[in-house]
């Protein structure tokens, strides 16, 4: 299991770090063959209170990488947004490979 992050305008944070961990663990443990995961956090201005910090997260799989991102008031939110998003994916990509 292999995590890069990427800050852009965005100060790193090791409780970020662990918090999206966290969050991804559990795809790396139940989809197996998700072999690496890059992270990308940015912020944007926004009209809107409720957006504007972006989270960003590509995995490195069999056949086209999964991409998903989110646009929260946090972090925090974006990632879980994120991650919900990308487990979706992973469940329609491994009932494709089951057909083959």
């Amino acid at each position: 299991m292999t995590i890069n992050y990427e800050y852009n305008g965005v100060t790193a944070s090791d409780s970020l770090e662990a918090f999206t961990e966290e969050k991804l663990t559990p795809i790396f443990k139940r989809f197996d063959f998700v072999i690496r995961a890059d992270v990308f956090f940015k912020t944007e201005n926004t009209s809107s209170d409720e957006t504007g910090m972006i989270c960003s997260i590509r995995l490195s799989a069999p056949g086209p990488r999964l991409f998903a991102e989110a646009s929260h008031d946090n972090f925090r939110d974006a990632i879980s947004e994120t991650v919900n998003e990308l487990t979706k994916q992973l469940k329609k990509r491994k009932d494709k490979m089951k057909t083959f």
